[in-house]
């Protein structure tokens, strides 16, 4: 299987849960340059009136740094892998097949198809964890 895989690091803030929390720092990033391929936005179980956003990936000083202006910061629990490759069914299954095999426990994992292109992300407990899914997955 002919894959695309990358470590990636993924960026998180605090947003408010009202009209335009969310476009508010998604507006600062654009306006930085920022080109994001991957966005995850929710309200906060724990605390009200808020929610957290990740994004990834945040490339340059000028994004970094409006990034930090934002309130992003490097999440050091979430350790995440982007696969991508061409799509056939069953494509997710097989790659989680092979990193349970490994013994590998996923924390999340976000997934699409356009057109005939599938692109997965996948987070782990550890930096560790993604250096062997990636070696797995490299060999798939």
């Amino acid at each position: 299987m002919d894959l695309v895989i990358e470590r990636m690091d993924v960026w998180a803030a605090s947003v408010k849960d009202e009209p335009g929390g969310l476009a508010q720092v998604l507006t600062g990033l654009r306006e930085a340059g920022a080109d994001l391929e991957f966005i995850i936005a929710r309200r906060s179980t724990k605390t009200p009136n808020t929610g957290v956003v990740f994004v990834t990936p945040l490339r340059g000083d000028k994004e970094l740094a409006a990034a930090a202006d934002l309130g992003f910061n490097v999440t050091s629990s979430i350790h995440a892998v982007r696969i991508e490759g061409e799509n056939k069914p069953g494509v997710a299954a097989e790659l989680t097949e092979k990193l349970a095999v490994a013994g590998l426990n996923l924390r999340g994992l976000s997934a699409a198809v356009i057109s005939a292109r599938f692109i997965l992300y996948i987070g782990f407990d550890t930096s560790e964890d993604v250096a062997r899914a990636m070696s797995i997955l490299q060999s798939a």
